[in-house]
């Protein structure tokens, strides 16, 4: 009989737990399957929260519709008939000439027509012609490894990507365009100008697979994101699921290895899936060996959700929110309107919004010492400045997430290939797993709990017996 343990019950930990379970109870149902999570609930950063008629995610609020390994699962769960989409509605950048629209037909800001180019309030009409560039300046150098804000610049031009694709791309990635590499953001992008000649051709040609379903390009549940979570767990009532109780220690113990509980209970595991922040399974391994560990980077987040007794519809902007461009005048970085984008999260249809603060922002190292209060006060200056709202709010959420979100740098790639040789070597049947090291997005965790599931059957299959 095998032993897998999961340590760590985020969506990449219990996607693993999910698809092991699927692949290996019933031809091997003596199988122990553990999945250990030192908080109190599953899910890492995705938690929903009622506040009042609110809805509110403290982490991620969606899923990226057009990822194809979403719908299998989704329809696998039961959970079709709860899915609900996002809203149309307008993007835009927040300056200190008010907000700008972001062009319809674009995709993280990237205009995919020349007429989106033109119709571009952001760029000046001299930006718009180095812009052109694109469709006549063959790529003969930039691979996927390189800078993805080199490789913009250099055909889109620095006033478009300075102007009107950094913001987007930063509101979801945490780092910098010159920091993040295209391998491990927009690795389509590169191949788009290799065999279209062109980054905005590439895209139009593409057109179908981002702006198939109009604005409808992100999903979530009725009930929030953490029905996703709650719905996975029923699924796996006859595993062992501990909440609660942290892995303090790992060891190898011969060809096996030994996990300590903060409970003081010892387990014994054939195989570890460490899906845990990088940090934490460094801390677990305790290898000077490891070193490659530091290397991995972080950011950190602050969330401020706010609900008003006003109607939705006396927000004046038809759209979905902002995001803030470097010139502005407010300290967020971007503004969701959250009960206009997702209807399901304002059930009288009063105003729902959500200000993001990120660590790569100059006021962050001030604003992560107050106060929760004191961030509300802030946060609604914030509004007050951008879109005029003056009220009161009558429901709020901080949360702060501090050197807990990935940050993908230009040596990202190479640092967690390194890791890998070295756990492989030095910890047989130890697999690293998670958003640390593979993909931020909850599409991208939920494929990689599904690799690293496939990869321990495998490794099984081919050893053709199990422990006794």
């Amino acid at each position: 009989m095998n032993t897998i343990v999961i340590i760590g019950g985020g969506i990449t930990g219990l996607s693993t737990l999910y698809y092991l379970h699927k692949a290996l109870k019933p031809s091997h149902p003596d199988t122990r399957l553990i999945l250990i999570e030192a908080g109190d609930t599953l899910g890492g950063k995705i938690r929903t929260l009622r506040d009042s008629e609110f809805i509110m995610e403290t982490g991620a609020d969606s899923i990226v519709a057009r990822k194809s390994n979403v719908a299998p699962l989704l329809e696998e769960l039961g959970l079709t008939d709860q899915v609900v989409y996002n809203a149309t509605g307008t993007s835009y950048i927040y300056t200190r000439d008010g907000l700008k629209k972001i062009p319809e037909e674009s995709v993280f800001g990237i205009p995919l027509s020349l007429q989106a180019l033109a119709e571009s309030e952001l760029v000046s009409a001299e930006g718009k012609v180095e812009a052109l560039k694109d469709y006549y300046t063959p790529n003969d150098r930039f691979t996927k490894r390189d800078s993805l804000g080199q490789f913009l610049e250099a055909f889109l031009g620095k006033e478009l990507v300075e102007r009107q694709i950094a913001p987007v791309v930063s509101g979801v990635y945490s780092g910098e365009l010159h920091e993040l590499t295209i391998a491990s953001t927009f690795p389509y992008l590169l191949d788009y100008k290799n065999t279209y000649g062109s980054i905005m051709g590439g895209l139009a040609e593409n057109k179908q697979k981002f702006l198939g379903n109009g604005s409808q390009k992100f999903i979530s549940f009725h009930n929030g994101m953490s029905v996703l979570l709650d719905t996975m767990e029923a699924h796996l009532s006859d595993t062992d699921i501990r909440k609660g109780v942290a892995a303090e220690k790992l060891t190898r113990a011969g060809e096996r290895y030994e996990i300590t509980l903060s409970s003081g209970e010892r387990l014994e595991a054939d195989y570890v899936v460490l899906s845990t922040p990088a940090e934490a399974a460094k801390q677990l391994l305790t290898d000077p060996e490891l070193s490659d560990f530091d290397q991995l980077a972080t950011k950190s987040l602050i969330s401020v959700y706010m609900g008003y007794d006003i109607e939705d519809r006396q927000l004046a902007y038809d759209g979905t929110g902002f995001i803030a461009g470097k010139d502005s005048d407010v300290r967020c970085d971007a503004c969701t309107w959250t009960s206009r984008k997702w209807a399901h999260t304002s059930g009288q249809r009063h105003l729902l919004l959500r200000l993001f603060y990120k660590s790569s922002n100059p006021h962050y190292e001030d604003l992560i010492g107050r106060s929760d209060e004191e961030l509300k006060e802030i946060a609604m200056e914030d509004v007050r400045r951008s879109i005029g709202i003056t009220a009161e709010p009558i429901a709020a959420e901080v949360t702060k997430w501090h050197n807990n979100m990935p940050n993908y740098h230009l040596k990202h790639r190479q640092v967690v290939e390194a890791l890998e040789h070295k756990v492989a070597e030095r910890y047989p049947n130890v697999i690293l797993a998670g958003c640390s090291y593979y993909g931020v997005g909850i599409p991208d965790c939920i494929a990689n709990g599904e690799k690293t599931a496939e990869h321990i059957v495998e490794r099984i299959q081919k050893e053709g017996s199990f422990h006794s």
